[in-house]
């Protein structure tokens, strides 16, 4: 007789173990087992537990192909799933086999496993594992078939504020520092400016080279606030003027509130990097087209009158932050990643197992968010914008989209933003990009050593081909691949992958609390119109234009939820799932892994010298995936 020594393995998240019979069944190149229970002594397939089982053959299997794995009730018990880690099989010849599994079983339910090194499609030569991967692809894109793309197609009050401190009541029993340090600071410019760096919207500031004709700024409007013997063409030429022009919110129009239309802004804002290297908002107007109803409002005017200019501006970002830089441009991104890679790639695939923890909660979360917030009725349809306007504003942001622009070192240089001081998400991103783009090299050249075998890799050329129809509709203007010609094209778009669904979207997602729990720093409705002259406003028009008590309270609670994250959380670089069975894989992780380390070490004493600290691209505070 030959035997197999099995290693199994429970997961270790609550009610994870089962009671009921697991059977196994090994498939290898020269035959295959017989059917054979899983039982030792006392209790089998505990919460966390590994048990160690043998299967007897008359031959031996020859090399091991598949491990099927079955399911049946103990005696009349109600449904009892179990979440099945791995099972690694010792041959008689004494090789090791790692066969990953990493889901929930369901009764009655038979999973079939491949093992061994990972495999790409034009590898297979063996029919019964040419044939499981074809079955495999088959059932997946069936399953996933259903689930549509989402970029195609004091609650209760009606109280108003009468003083802006009273806000502070809503979350008196929760803060951060950065949240009571926004509070206090919210209103001063350099503070202003300094959130279009290092705030939760990084993205929408760039380098002012000449002013734009509709924004007819004058010498004469900003010379106070420039420095001494300089003018603002000057400052221009040196770099020191920056701009953020919010063209593609014009013509949205607002939701009814009341049965009158909103205002919702579409401005330009000029901003100057001043010698104490402090970025401040100099001018602002608020529509595209000057006219006399649309004044360019500065510094000097009237303190309510700046105030409001920057809460309508201010509103127009953080509407484009939730729906564009948030929603689209990671979430539903992402959701185009993942449902592709489980249409397109064999679970034996290099890519799918480097890439699954990237995936980990992605649907429920997008699903769950669809149900809650982002629906006709939901929270964020009780924006200025609405429902509709946001679906508007993400069609026209997705028409506009280009690869350069999630590819980071080429968005700060397109935004002219690569020596401009104090910017730390720059800083930052950049270095997480570089190092995770050395961990996809190491991995990617190490399957796919020539050019030759990219253009071989037809489960690869359907994955992109899939990701470029469903997720860029096509768009070849964008410049998104529709197909690789090379491995440092793959190596390039899986190092955007990796880094959209892990620290870009952990830089617009988790200071949302921080920046917009005090919603007068990021309003996400105001209701009542902008101003179109100088002199009139007062504190009480600020207090009417902000939401009341109960809608204040009510967005204060959406950020509250959308900052949360999983109790079981991932960090960025760990593979808690031992999906991969090659040792040079399993020491690039760990290199990949200590050079995250060393990164949260040096910004952590960045950080300890700063009075606002930017913490959202540390490592540790950074998950796998899109899961919050």
């Amino acid at each position: 007789m030959t035997e197999y020594k099995l290693e199994v393995t429970t997961g270790n998240m609550k009610n994870a173990g089962t009671w009921d019979h697991i059977y196994v069944t090994l498939y290898g190149s020269q035959g295959q087992s017989d059917k054979t229970e899983l039982d030792n002594y006392g209790l089998d397939f505990t919460t966390g537990a590994t048990g160690t089982y043998t299967i007897k053959t008359s031959l031996p299997l020859g090399k091991l192909l598949l491990v099927k794995v079955e399911k049946d009730p103990f005696l009349l018990l109600s449904e009892d799933e179990w979440y099945f880690s791995k099972v690694v099989v010792m041959t008689p010849e004494g090789d090791r086999v790692l066969f990953p599994c990493y889901r929930w079983i369901s009764r009655g339910e038979l999973v079939e496993l491949r093992g061994g090194r990972a495999t790409k499609d034009f590898e297979e030569v063996v029919p019964l594992l040419i044939e499981h991967r074809r079955k495999e692809l088959t059932d997946k894109k069936s399953l996933y078939h259903g689930i549509e793309f989402m970029i195609k197609g004091l609650l209760g009050s009606a109280e108003r504020w009468e003083n802006i401190d009273d806000m502070k009541k809503i979350f008196w029993f929760q803060k951060t520092t950065v949240s009571e340090y926004v509070s206090e600071h919210w209103k001063e410019d350099d503070f202003y400016g300094y959130q279009f760096l290092n705030g939760i919207n990084p993205n929408v500031i760039k380098r002012c080279s000449e002013l734009p004709s509709n924004f007819p700024v004058t010498e004469e409007m900003v010379k106070p606030f420039l420095g001494e013997g300089t003018s603002l063409q000057r400052e221009i030429e040196k770099g020191h003027i920056f701009i953020c022009d919010q063209k593609k919110m014009d013509g949205i129009p607002a939701r009814l509130y009341n049965g009158e239309r909103l205002h919702m802004a579409s401005g330009l804002c000029l901003f100057y990097l001043n010698p104490e290297h402090k970025l401040m908002p100099i001018a602002i107007q608020l529509n595209q087209q000057p006219t006399k109803e649309n004044p360019i409002f500065l510094p000097s005017d009237l303190e309510t009158d700046w105030l409001l200019a920057k809460l309508f501006f201010k509103n127009a970002d953080s509407l484009d932050h939730e729906a564009v830089h948030h929603l689209l441009n990671t979430h539903f991104l992402a959701e185009v990643y993942t449902v592709a890679s489980f249409r397109c790639l064999s679970e034996i695939h290099p890519l799918y197992k480097l890439l699954f923890p990237n995936f980990r909660y992605t649907l429920p979360i997008n699903i769950g968010g669809r149900a809650t917030l982002f629906k006709p009725d939901g929270a964020l349809s009780t924006s200025s914008l609405g429902y509709d306007g946001i679906i508007e504003l993400m069609r026209r942001s997705l028409a506009e989209m280009t690869y350069s622009s999630l590819c980071l070192p080429e968005n700060i240089a397109a935004r002219g933003l690569e020596s401009i001081p104090n910017f730390y998400y720059r800083d930052d991103g950049l270095k997480l990009w570089k190092i995770i783009n050395s961990f996809v090299k190491g991995v990617v050249e190490y399957f796919y050593p020539s050019d030759i075998d990219v253009c071989r890799d037809n489960e690869l050329q359907k994955w992109i081909s899939e990701i470029f129809t469903h997720g860029f509709l096509g768009n070849k203007d964008s410049g998104f691949p529709s197909n690789f010609h090379t491995v440092q094209e793959l190596v390039k778009f899986i190092t955007m992958m990796i880094f959209t669904v892990s620290a870009q979207h952990a830089a617009v997602n988790s200071g949302q609390f921080d920046y917009y729990s005090w919603v007068p720093n990021g309003p996400l409705l105001l209701v009542k119109p902008a101003p179109n002259t100088k002199g009139q406003s007062s504190t009480t028009t600020v207090l009417d234009t902000l939401p009341n008590v109960g809608e204040t309270a009510a967005f204060a609670a959406i950020v509250l939820l959308l900052s949360e994250t999983y109790s079981d959380a991932v960090p960025l670089g760990m593979y808690p799932e031992e999906r991969f069975d090659d040792p040079a894989i399993k020491k690039m992780m760990q290199e990949f892994q200590a050079e995250l380390s060393y990164l949260g070490e040096e910004i952590a004493e960045r950080n300890s010298k700063l009075e606002v600290p930017y913490t959202y691209l540390h490592p540790a505070n950074i998950e796998n995936s899109v899961a919050s």
